[in-house]
């Protein structure tokens, strides 16, 4: 479980394709000191398993099913990736729960630039509508958010200083996919209802 509060701006060091899956090898010295094999760590709001580590680096396998739902197979060396390590049990719940389950894609449609802070616009998917709602929280690229205005085909999120400084919202510009996940409270309070 994460909060969706990024602990570090990270950088790709290294993609290998293999065929329907991917290795990846990102640079993150704060997330991969003291990580080990089996680990979790979020990438852009995708919870990877830690496969190997090294000098500030860890690697982890992303499968067809996570290339094909997130925005992890538009990576390249040198992106700039948001990092999380897990919530320690106990820990201070800064953000929402965040599972690292990435429901969908969005693009980033519009940034309108304010003195201090931006309002940016993100396209939804027809299917996570209904799980957005003014005010309610949502996960975008690993970052937990807070919706400003919800739409049927989008939604307005406003980034203060020290996210447009610290994740890579800041520099994500109108045609840039990111990762999406709604509140997955929201999820299972429909599956009470309706069942």
């Amino acid at each position: 479980m994460f909060t969706g509060i990024v602990e570090e701006l990270g950088e790709v060091a290294a993609i290998e394709t293999r065929g329907d899956s991917a290795r990846l090898r990102l640079r993150g010295p704060l997330v991969s000191d003291g990580a080990a094999h089996g680990d979790s760590i979020a990438v852009n709001g995708v919870c990877l398993t830690v496969t190997d580590t090294g000098d500030g680096t860890f690697s982890a396998d992303v499968m067809a099913e996570t290339l094909k739902r997130s925005s992890l197979g538009a990576l390249t060396p040198g992106s700039r990736v948001n990092l999380e390590r897990p919530m320690a049990l106990g820990g201070r719940l800064g953000g929402h729960l965040v599972q690292g389950h990435v429901d969908g894609t969005g693009t980033v449609l519009a940034r309108e630039p304010a003195e201090h802070w931006e309002l940016v616009t993100v396209s939804l998917p027809a299917e996570l509508s209904r799980y957005v709602v003014d005010k309610g929280s949502i996960t975008v690229d690993g970052v937990s958010l807070t919706v400003v205005e919800a739409g049927e085909d989008r939604f307005t999120i406003s980034l203060i200083p020290t996210t447009l400084e610290l994740t890579t919202l800041g520099v994500k510009q109108p045609g840039d996919p990111v990762n999406l996940e709604v509140d997955v409270i929201a999820k299972y309070v429909e599956r009470m209802v309706t069942r």
